[in-house]
């Protein structure tokens, strides 16, 4: 093997030897940060929607596609509605994480529905994303009963009617009823149904209810179907700002005139309409890689505007019935985290989430590392030093009376011998010479004493 080459890996060697401890030191707190902070989000996803033709579902297909770019599966959960979707987030036996939840369904912070559960997790929101219309739509036969021309403008109007409130687990019939109180009637004012929202819009159509309520996005495709439907008519709330101001939850919003099909004029006139938010709500313990995921994607989504909604209102922090998450907080305060913008998903959460251990870890280990280049000079020079202690018993022995100086010299060609095959590296040469110039001085010595051959 060639000097130099030896030398190198004897010089990495010693490294190894040296930097050892550190290095076991360093993987093992960065083992713990990651162990502890568990930077890295699962990948997979339960989100709770509702019915498979309501906008919930319509919205959570292009979740999917949207968190399906950073590798994270969205399952969706098919739900009665709002209310059910609570439930099953404050279920610990479920395995659903977020929800779209309708504003005015929780009726408070972290409650749950009539199913309650033998333990309720806390519940954080990710922020309002668009508004979900109360939508009452009513035929026009059915309507000219009540007045000649067949536009009901009041809700009182519905008196006697067959309506359909939502189902069970749903929030639309919670909101109904707070309307009917509203306007003093009872209960049993109308003859109430509860059927899912596809077989209610088939009863609908075959005459068979009166009227329907949904509480949904206008990007339903129900409802888009049930606009363009002749002899089916939407109920115009005259008095929708008084329903705002009542109720905390709901929005006066107007739905444009022409904005459903231009052509054909639908609607023919702006209508006066009430709204409540959808938010997204997630378990407390939701990862918060994935909350900003879900609240980054909500602005792709939704901020584009739409019938009843402008460009940039969605989403947003206001009109939440829970707690802002701290991760949507800090995106709706600052933007999505600048490492996003220059380093892949998985490397910038993965700094974003350690960052504050990597500088208590490097703040410990910045005091350690001093120890090293110490202690691998050390460990280097001692490679050469050990060799002066049999240097120096050979001089002591040639100080004695009896010292066999042929022996002596022998033992002393031996240490040269062994110190001429010591490797170390390049920088420490200088070290290495000057024990050989000691064993020369003490050889030229030996000799010196010795008698002439």
């Amino acid at each position: 093997m060639r000097r130099s080459l030896r030398d190198t890996l004897v010089s990495v060697r010693e490294l190894l030897v040296t930097a050892g401890p550190f290095i076991l030191v360093t993987v093992a707190l960065l083992a713990g940060a990651y162990y502890l902070l568990k930077p890295t989000p699962p990948k997979r996803v339960v989100l709770a929607t509702g019915s498979e033709q309501g906008a919930y579902a319509a919205f959570g297909k292009r979740y999917q596609e949207e968190l399906k770019r950073f590798g994270i599966e969205v399952v969706m959960r098919p739900t009665v509605g709002s209310r059910e979707n609570l439930r099953l987030l404050q279920d610990a036996k479920e395995n659903v994480q977020i929800a779209f939840v309708q504003g005015g369904a929780g009726g408070g912070r972290n409650t749950t529905t009539e199913e309650d559960v033998e333990e309720k997790l806390p519940l954080v929101s990710l922020g309002s994303v668009f508004h979900e219309p109360v939508w009452l739509f009513y035929r026009l036969d059915s309507a000219k009963k009540v007045k000649r021309d067949g536009v009901l403008t009041e809700f009182t109007q519905l008196r006697g009617m067959r309506v359909n409130v939502g189902a069970r687990g749903s929030g639309s019939p919670g909101l109904i009823n707070r309307m009917l109180l509203a306007n003093l009637m009872e209960r049993t004012d109308i003859k109430r149904e509860t059927l899912d929202l596809t077989p209610a819009v088939v009863e609908l159509l075959a005459s068979k209810l009166d009227a329907i309520a949904m509480v949904s996005a206008p990007e339903s495709p129900l409802v888009q179907m049930l606009l363009q439907t002749p002899g089916i008519r939407l109920l115009e709330f005259d008095k929708a700002e008084a329903y705002a101001r009542r109720y905390r939850f709901l929005s006066p919003v107007t739905l444009p005139r022409g904005v459903v099909d231009l052509p054909r004029d639908v609607p023919p006139a702006d209508l006066d309409m009430v709204a409540t938010t959808c938010s997204l709500v997630a378990r407390e313990d939701l990862h918060p890689a994935l909350v900003q995921l879900f609240v980054q994607a909500a602005s792709r989504i939704h901020s584009g505007g739409g019938w009843i909604s402008k460009t940039g209102q969605f989403p947003t922090p206001l009109n939440t019935e829970f707690p802002l998450a701290r991760d949507a907080e800090r995106f709706y305060r600052s933007g999505p985290p600048a490492m996003q913008r220059y380093l892949p998903f998985w490397l910038a959460n993965l700094v974003d989430r350690m960052w504050v251990a990597l500088i208590s870890i490097i703040a410990i280990l910045i005091p350690l590392g001093r120890v090293v280049p110490p202690l691998y000079t050390f460990r280097i020079r001692s490679r050469i030093y050990r060799w002066y202690r049999d240097l120096r018993q050979i001089e002591d022995d040639f100080g004695r009376k009896d010292a066999d100086a042929d022996k002596l010299l022998q033992d002393l060609e031996k240490l040269d011998a062994k110190v001429e095959r010591i490797a170390v590296p390049l920088a420490y040469a200088d070290e290495l010479y000057a024990l050989r110039s000691a064993i020369g001085l003490v050889r030229k010595r030996l000799r010196a004493t010795m008698p002439a051959k």
